[in-house]
């Protein structure tokens, strides 16, 4: 018998970079801030939100937050 299991939307951290330079985090571009939330839609619309224009977001650890500008 299979039963369903409930799907959870766990959140987690993404860095904010520039969109013009999809690369940018390989390429040494600054990490612009942090949001945390549960996709890269919902990071990228809430960083627009708070004012940063054309963010760009990729999952980033607890370890790569420090250096956020």
């Amino acid at each position: 018998m299979k039963t369903s299991a409930t799907l959870k939307s766990e959140k987690r951290l993404w860095g904010i970079y520039h969109t013009d330079r999809e690369y940018a985090r390989e390429l040494g571009d600054p990490l612009r801030t942090v949001v945390e939330a549960s996709s890269k839609l919902i990071a990228e619309e809430s960083a627009a939100q708070i004012g940063f224009g054309d963010p760009w977001a990729h999952p980033v650890s607890s370890e790569e937050v420090r250096h956020a500008q």
